[in-house]
């Protein structure tokens, strides 16, 4: 006798046994259904955990969507910017102010304030996502990304002195606010960046996650030796791009700021 007659014939069989072949029926499809509904929810998991600097930047592209973010909206009381910090008669750059809005181990905010000339030296984000929105000023960025196939550049290696690593120029560029915010990312996107203010200049810098000694999130900075374009000495350029390069070598120093203090709305956590 097959199923199918045994279900259309409920009265030929013991009391509770057509009710017993539907239930049994049901639990299995709703063991498929639950095995399905996990896998589901492992690979949604699975794919959430390998996908974090997305979901950053998914999040900060959402908040940035109209570019219409102004100081005002932060309402945080600036230092003066107008006046320089550093010593009379010095060529040092005048001090930079850093007021943090928030920190915590997945993500940092906070705003640096530069004066004319004042400059944020070169330096990395290893492991990183961060946004920068310049809300006020002019200012111009520099910005780099590590060479990978830095054996291509063998005809080169005359310029390269010991400690130095080849590196490719992302950004040269002057930027005015308002403007676009700029995203950078572990590997790509100018991942090493510097600025100098060419007027008073407010910057909006969001990181994810923050710098972490102890989770090997070290801020390298670095100096930049020499520069060349690959017009002549690159065998690997494309036909419709010239791209610039340049040696870049780790320094000790210190980036010394003045800090500043949030006084804008409250941030509820």
């Amino acid at each position: 006798m097959n199923i199918g007659r045994i279900l259309l014939s409920k009265t030929s069989l013991p009391s509770g046994h057509y009710y017993s072949l539907i239930s049994k029926k049901k639990m299995m499809t709703e063991k498929k259904t639950k095995k399905g509904y996990e896998k589901k929810k492992k690979m949604m998991r699975k794919r959430s955990k390998e996908n974090m600097v997305q979901k950053l930047y998914d999040t900060c592209k959402q908040v940035f969507a109209n570019d219409s973010l102004e100081p005002k909206d932060i309402k945080f009381t600036a230092p003066s910017l107008e006046a320089s910090c550093s010593s009379p008669g010095t060529k040092e750059a005048p001090l930079v102010t850093y007021i943090k809005l928030h920190e915590c181990n997945k993500f940092s905010i906070g705003i640096f304030c530069l004066p004319p000339s004042g400059v944020i030296p070169l330096h990395n984000h290893p492991g990183m996502t961060v946004f920068c929105k310049l809300l006020s000023g002019t200012m111009h960025a520099t910005s780099y990304d590590w060479v990978q196939n830095q054996h291509q550049f063998n005809n080169c290696r005359e310029l390269q002195a010991p400690g130095m690593r080849l590196a490719k120029v992302h950004v040269d560029a002057d930027f005015t606010a308002p403007c676009n915010a700029s995203v950078l990312f572990p590997e790509s996107g100018g991942n090493m960046h510097t600025f100098k203010a060419l007027t008073p200049c407010i910057l909006l810098d969001v990181l994810g996650p923050p710098y972490s000694e102890a989770e090997g999130r070290h801020c390298q900075h670095y100096q930049q030796h020499i520069s060349f374009s690959d017009v002549k000495e690159m065998e690997v350029i494309k036909e419709d791009e010239t791209r610039t390069y340049a040696w870049l070598e780790e320094r000790n120093d210190q980036f010394v700021v003045l800090g500043g203090t949030y006084d804008g709305p409250k941030i509820q956590r």
